[in-house]
């Protein structure tokens, strides 16, 4: 059985759909889905960062920054939702699987706390999704795929102390991990579009900008296969 958790933000529902019924059908695995729901986190009391409702989006109070969504920083509860104990996958709910996540499972390092294809993304552009802001950091996107190894005990690390006291920045940087302990893995496994290399067949397409049902996005690379998905579900084709 392969653990995996799935970012859910209550505005992007059909997008956590499609990631979810891709990653299913395509998988030779069975594969426990998680959703990370933060007024769930919250009221266990797992999740206890201050947050702010803004409009639409959530405002993270110790970062004075906002949050792209409800799951921002809820990724990093992974190793502890799993009670540190074998591997889990986290990965945002803009993806679209494309081959077997067994396969990329069988690429994880146990010398390795964590797995992430390690880009070096640098968006030109100033706004992605429903016109949230594009915002600039070391590693972007480094986070948005993560293999974890709970059971390391560098993943100890991440306290519910650590985790209300770090930027999100910082979290998102694994600016709490020393670097050899951050694995590597093939770009095909979370291809950016608009980013990464058309040359590259993608394991997993991440609709990092923006996803086909929203404005702007709707003649994205791979946006045909993705609407093909939503249908099956009874979502927008």
């Amino acid at each position: 059985m392969l653990n995996v958790f799935v970012g859910w933000d209550g505005r992007f529902t059909t997008a956590y759909q499609v990631c979810v019924r891709s990653l299913v059908s395509t998988s030779s695995w069975p594969v426990n889905v998680q959703p990370l729901v933060l007024p769930h986190l919250q009221a266990a009391k797992i999740y206890e960062r201050a947050t702010q409702r803004r409009g639409a989006g959530l405002w993270d109070v110790k970062s004075a920054a906002p949050m792209s969504t409800d799951f921002a920083l809820s990724r990093f509860l992974v190793p502890r939702l799993m009670g540190f104990r074998g591997w889990a996958t986290f990965c945002d709910s803009d993806f679209l699987w494309r081959r077997d996540i067994a396969e990329m499972v069988a690429l994880f390092d146990p010398s390795k706390a964590v797995m992430v294809v390690k880009h070096d993304h640098k968006p030109a552009e100033t706004a992605k999704m429903d016109g949230q802001v594009q915002t600039h950091y070391p590693r972007k996107n480094w986070s948005s795929l993560i293999g974890f190894n709970c059971a390391h005990p560098a993943l100890r690390a991440l306290t519910p102390e650590k985790m209300t006291s770090l930027t999100g920045r910082e979290l998102h940087a694994f600016a709490w991990l020393p670097d050899a302990l951050i694995g590597e893995l093939p770009e095909a496994w979370n291809w950016l579009e608009g980013h990464s290399s058309p040359e590259i067949d993608p394991a997993a397409v991440h609709f990092t900008r923006g996803t086909p049902d929203l404005p702007g996005y709707e003649n994205a690379p791979y946006a045909s296969e993705w609407r093909r998905v939503s249908a099956e579900i009874g979502g927008r084709a």
